[in-house]
Parts: structure tokens; sequence; C-alpha cells
């Protein structure tokens, strides 16, 4: 491997100061897509990848979170009809440590990451999130968990600005339904 040209350090110098303050922002949106923190870690892997890839296609000074989200987002979907193609798989490694969990009458874990994570998806919000269709979950973290812009979103999805409007007004209506129970127990009522 060879030094690196003036231009290929002035690549990754702009592309470093453009993209990647917005890491967490992304791993955060991944988890929420994905629920599984290896499956979000990939997908930012290979946001940033494609990103640094086709960086020359970024317009310096735009909104590079967005571009960044477009680029996740078409990733998740690809991983998820590449996964949808592919026959159940089986790690025998799992299996295997499950087994001995079961066997010895305990199926508590002693990695604190993954108790606090798996209680974290336990929480009610969380679930109910997770039952909304894809396209307005998609829709409804963009827009009240990320704080992106319509017009934001309908790029990053490549949807007319109405579609966004719709599938928003719908996950909201999806999720207050679910959360009906939920608010009423923590004191807020509503219509």
């Amino acid at each position: 491997m060879g030094d690196l040209t003036e231009a290929e350090l002035g690549k990754q110098a702009d592309f470093q100061k453009e993209m990647l303050p917005h890491l967490d922002a992304l791993y955060s949106f991944a988890l929420r897509l994905s629920s599984d923190p290896t499956d979000a870690e990939d997908l930012v892997q290979d946001t940033i990848v494609k990103a640094f890839r086709f960086f020359s296609s970024y317009e310096k000074g735009t909104n590079a979170k967005a571009w960044l989200y477009r680029i996740l987002k078409n990733a998740y979907i690809n991983q998820y009809r590449r996964k949808s193609k592919r026959p159940n798989e089986v790690d025998f490694d799992e299996v295997g440590t499950y087994y001995e969990s079961v066997r010895a009458e305990r199926s508590d874990t002693t990695d604190l990451e993954e108790r606090l994570y798996r209680d974290m998806l336990d929480d009610q919000m969380t679930a109910a999130l997770e039952r909304v269709p894809e396209d307005f979950r998609t829709v409804v973290l963009l827009c009240d968990v990320e704080g992106f812009t319509y017009e934001e979103i309908a790029n990053m999805l490549d949807v007319p600005i109405g579609t966004i409007r719709s599938r928003l007004h719908r996950g909201r209506n999806l999720l207050r339904e679910s959360l009906g129970d939920y608010a009423r127990a923590r004191g807020f009522s509503g219509d």
C-alpha cells in the first residue's frame, strides 16, 4: 500500500469533519430500526463505508445527517431483503449456551450490557413502537425522535411529502391507541 495523495488526504479530512459527528445518531436510528445491537453496528459500518465510497456525490455544506440516514435506511432495507430470502438460520453456539443455562435452571446472563439492553427492550413504549408497521415507525422516529423536517424525511425515503404526512399521522395514531392504558396509568388523560 502506497502513500495517500493530497486529494485522498483531503477527502478523508472532509469526510471526518462532515460525517463522523453523526455516528451516535446513526447508531441510535439503526438500533431503533433493527432492535439488535449487533445488527445496528453492522448497519452503521455499512453506512459509513458506502458514505465514504460515494462521498464525491455528497454536496458539502448540505444536511450530512439526512444523507447518512438515507444511506442507512437503504442499507437496512437491503439487509432485510437478503435475510428474508435466506432460510432460517440457527447459531449452534447460541443453542448450546441456552441449553446449558436451561439445564442449570438458570437463564439469567451475567453480561451487564445485555441485561440493561434487555430491560430497555421490555419497556412498554419501545414495544408499542415496534408493533407499529415499519413504514409508519420509520417516519415517526425520523420526525418525532430525530427531529427531521417533513422535507428532509421525504428526501431520505424518496417519497412525496404528502405520503410522509400521512404515514406520520397514521403512525402517531397507532401509537396513541397502543399506549392509551400506559398513559392513563401515568396520569395522562386525553382525547
